[in-house]
């Protein structure tokens, strides 16, 4: 059941039916009028600029997107949404700051990939041997024996679970992992 308004303004609708003895079949507001002419010479711009030519069939597309485009523009206006309101409020939309987020990920590229010329071999028995001898003697260098690196490591392991920098093959300090004191296939208290 619909109750309708007792207001009586928003029962007058401004309707142009058309010039006097020749009504047209259809109604049509005001507004509508001004839009639907407004909105034909955009369509037909956008078709000579597209290179459509002018034509009966261009014409008679022109007037349908038209008249699609002006239902759904005037579907939006009422007495209460204006048209200017509604310019206003679109406007306003398009020019409205934006939050300007960092661009993350993108297209995957190989271009900082190094390409070796040869392929990478495996490391000999002689060369490891070698890498154990540099690395006594830099412990030598520096006054540890292998004692000491022991007892620090030990010391370490008592102290927890923490991350501790391992010495990398390129000098540069890696964090340790440290094996987990959980037991597989036993769960802890949580």
């Amino acid at each position: 059941m619909r109750i309708r308004t007792d207001d009586e303004v928003y029962r007058i609708d401004a309707v142009w039916l058309g010039p006097p003895r020749a009504t047209f079949p259809w109604r049509a507001r005001y507004v509508a009028w001004g839009v639907g002419i407004t909105v034909f010479l955009l369509v037909t711009l956008i078709e000579r600029r597209i290179g459509f030519g002018f034509s009966f069939f261009s014409t008679a597309w022109a007037v349908v997107i038209t008249i699609v485009l002006t239902r759904m523009i005037c579907s939006r206006i009422n007495q209460e949404r204006p048209l200017g309101a509604v310019a206003a409020m679109w406007v306003r939309e398009l020019t409205a700051p934006r939050q300007t987020g960092s661009g993350r990920g993108g297209a995957a590229s190989a271009a900082r990939i190094r390409v070796r010329p040869d392929r990478p071999r495996p490391k000999s028995k002689r060369a490891a041997k070698k890498a154990a001898k540099k690395s006594k003697k830099a412990a030598a260098r520096n006054g540890t024996t292998r004692r000491q690196q022991a007892g620090a490591r030990s010391s370490a392991r008592a102290a927890g679970p923490q991350q501790q920098p391992a010495q990398t093959s390129g000098g540069r300090r890696r964090p340790r992992r440290t094996r987990s004191k959980e037991v597989p296939g036993v769960s802890s208290p949580a």
